[in-house]
């Protein structure tokens, strides 16, 4: 672990953490990230389930009483729906509260829960594997202890960002909180169309599969922008050329920039008082 990392974890260790949601993907997944990564023991995390007690997390306390896990914590980290979050009903009298909730201010959430210092964030599905984007911005009354533990949670679920605005964690919630989808929905119609050629139907997941993974390592590894990657394929006027200018005309580039504008509106609108 290197210096940087090792004083986020430490900043955080001996605190009691309570992740509302926790049964759900997205609070399972970093409930999981924050065990693995060392940031919390699991005697002294706090999750919370609606119906059904989940089968997982040794050792960790389980309760379907929001108000108990938020007496008992530290931290409290909010992974509800945010359309179940105005029947959520819990006083944290001045702890740090942390939000994966899309469209839901950093004011409300202070005001509702009792606290100045919170936190509003939005990581991906890909925190399973440790791969997120994940932005985030704070209020003013957040400690240095806090960020540092913020940053500690979030880098244990991928890479995160403090970013300068709550417009920019609005947009994002499109670009990259829904992220993945974008990808799988790029090899849902790459592997229909495979399959509609003919091909076997596990091959063509295969071979979609990997030119993403790939496509994502080769992204990763060289650092390149986006744009010098289609560039040099371009350049070379082959066969990968004819498929992306003909895929542009189609609007493919449209396309995406009305998609990312109808998650960003939804964003906000998702946030407003009902």
């Amino acid at each position: 672990m290197d210096t940087n990392r090792s004083d986020k974890v430490a900043a955080g260790r001996g605190l009691r953490i309570g992740v509302i949601g926790a049964a759900g993907w997205l609070g399972g997944a970093i409930a999981t990230a924050m065990l693995d990564a060392g940031i919390v023991a699991p005697e002294d995390l706090a999750l919370s389930y609606r119906s059904g007690r989940p089968d997982r997390f040794p050792g960790a306390f389980w309760t379907a009483d929001n108000q108990a896990l938020a007496d008992r914590s530290d931290i409290i980290l909010l992974s509800v729906r945010p359309a179940d979050w105005t029947q959520l009903r819990i006083d944290v009298t001045g702890k740090l509260v942390i939000s994966v909730m899309a469209g839901i201010r950093l004011s409300a959430l202070c005001d509702k829960h009792n606290t100045r210092r919170a936190v509003r964030t939005l990581p991906n599905a890909a925190a399973e594997v440790r791969k997120s984007y994940t932005p985030w911005i704070a209020t003013g009354d957040i400690t240095d202890t806090d960020r540092a533990i913020v940053r500690a949670i979030l880098d244990a679920c991928g890479v995160e960002d403090e970013v300068r605005s709550e417009a920019e964690i609005d947009y994002l919630t499109g670009l990259t909180g829904s992220g993945p989808a974008f990808p799988a929905l790029l090899a849902e119609a790459m592997m229909a169309d495979a399959i509609a050629h003919g091909l076997d139907r596990a091959i063509a997941q295969r071979a979609v599969n990997t030119v993403l993974v790939g496509t994502g390592r080769l992204l990763e590894q060289r650092d390149d922008c986006p744009a010098d990657t289609v560039r040099t394929f371009l350049d070379y006027r082959g066969t990968t050329a004819a498929a992306i200018e003909t895929m542009r005309t189609a609007g493919f580039d449209a396309a995406v920039a009305r998609g990312l504008a109808a998650a960003f509106e939804k964003s906000v609108r998702m946030g407003e008082p009902s």
